[in-house]
């Protein structure tokens, strides 16, 4: 076990209305269906040919094959007439990791599986599309529940996003969940402001000379350069970043070398770099290569980088959070219950459309150290109380009335 937790907290399910409640049981077996048949990202034909079959039997209106496997529902209701749109993301995809967890609904897949909460996402997408479906007389406006690929690798919301699915109607503000087995089941984490952190990468080959290890002259020691860089990169957040700003330059990997007596003409590396204020953008990039480039000049070594970015900071809007927040105290009832300081220096695509509107990505706690269910995501034990199943749609749902209001 990897992540711990106090004693698991007593969770009163009493404020999960009685609809969802009795929503419980197909809950659990969307998500267990779905964590059989997992898939990468825009590979995900089985998840959305299950989600529009779902969507189709429930008659709802929904567009399929958005960014390859994306899939857009629109729900409208009949309560009072408004012309606002909230959106509801999920997404979809798995992860190229092998699952050792013995159970019923263990992945079919060889090599892949639903190690992040995925499956748990869009089965509480499904079920807030099928109560909202059901009981259209009770919320305003129009919901749009955006179904999404890829967001493990390379991202499916930008593509989405350009495909237009904040258009046509207009979206106004979105919301999004994350199970999340770093809080135990029964908290909320949610927050204004940055979340989750932008992440940017780079690949590095530095081009140096080979020879004897006994001959050291003759030569340009790739691993030695690489060594320097490799520590030099750290004074980056140590002494150039305010240290106010949190910010992570992490090496990866490092591979150089073939034999313990020959100096390695080449050393390569790949590195993340991590970051929450959005006025950071590009001057990572800088430094790195300020970095690398004076390093292999003194050396006189020659370098080829690559660098880019992947995920913009996931920030949430204060109004929208705010709206998220009370939502959630009305939820959930433990002695934890909301949990504002929950940042984490993960990444998510979500932020490219709190760029595009405002909104609010926030974790629901699924951990439950008693059912052996706190393995950390991306684990190959990774798995989640279902209960936190229903107390996301109740949740979502709940956001849903509250903000056409």
């Amino acid at each position: 076990m990897v992540s711990t937790f106090p004693n698991p907290f007593s969770v009163d399910l009493s404020r999960i209305r009685l609809a969802i409640r009795s929503l419980q049981p197909q809950l659990v077996e969307w998500r267990r269906r779905l964590h059989q048949q997992p898939e990468l990202g825009f590979q995900e034909k089985l998840t959305a040919e299950f989600v529009s079959q779902k969507l189709q039997e429930w008659g709802i209106e929904h567009k399929t094959g958005i960014a390859h496997t994306g899939i857009v529902a629109t729900i409208e209701g009949n309560k009072l007439p408004t012309n606002k749109v909230l959106a509801i993301r999920a997404d979809m995809d798995a992860l190229p990791i092998q699952e050792i967890n013995e159970v019923p609904y263990k992945s079919q897949h060889d090599g892949v599986m639903h190690a992040c909460g995925h499956d748990g996402h869009t089965a509480i997408a499904l079920g807030t599309a099928y109560y909202l479906q059901q009981h259209r007389q009770d919320f305003s406006g129009t919901v749009k529940i955006i179904f999404q690929p890829a967001e493990e690798s390379p991202g499916g919301a930008k593509p989405m996003i350009e495909a237009g699915v904040l258009k046509n109607p207009d979206v106004d503000a979105i919301i999004g969940l994350h199970l999340w087995n770093n809080l135990p089941l029964g908290t909320v984490g949610v927050r204004a402001g940055a979340l989750m952190a932008a992440v940017e990468c780079f690949n590095c080959i530095i081009l140096g000379k080979g020879g004897h290890g006994a001959l050291p002259h003759q030569t340009i020691d790739s691993v030695v350069v690489a060594a320097q860089i490799v520590n030099a990169l750290q004074t980056i957040v140590a002494r150039n970043v305010n240290p106010i700003d949190s910010a992570v330059v992490t090496v990866g990997e490092l591979h150089a070398g073939t034999k313990r007596n020959v100096i390695a003409d080449t050393a390569r590396m790949s590195a993340t770099v991590r970051y929450f204020n959005p006025s950071l953008k590009g001057f990572f990039k800088e430094r790195v290569e300020q970095i690398i480039a004076g390093i292999c000049q003194s050396h006189g070594a020659n370098y080829d980088l690559e660098y880019w970015s992947l995920y913009p900071p996931v920030i949430n809007d204060m109004k929208i959070a705010e709206l998220v927040r009370s939502i959630a105290e009305e939820v959930v009832e433990t002695s934890l219950g909301i949990v504002p300081e929950c940042q984490t220096m993960a990444a998510e695509d979500m932020s490219f459309f709190l760029e595009e509107v405002p909104g609010c990505y926030f974790f629901l706690g699924s951990a439950n150290p008693a059912k052996d269910l706190a393995y950390p995501h991306h684990h190959p034990r990774f798995d989640f109380d279902e209960t936190a199943l229903a107390m996301g749609v109740e949740i979502f749902i709940r956001c849903v009335e509250k903000y056409f209001l």
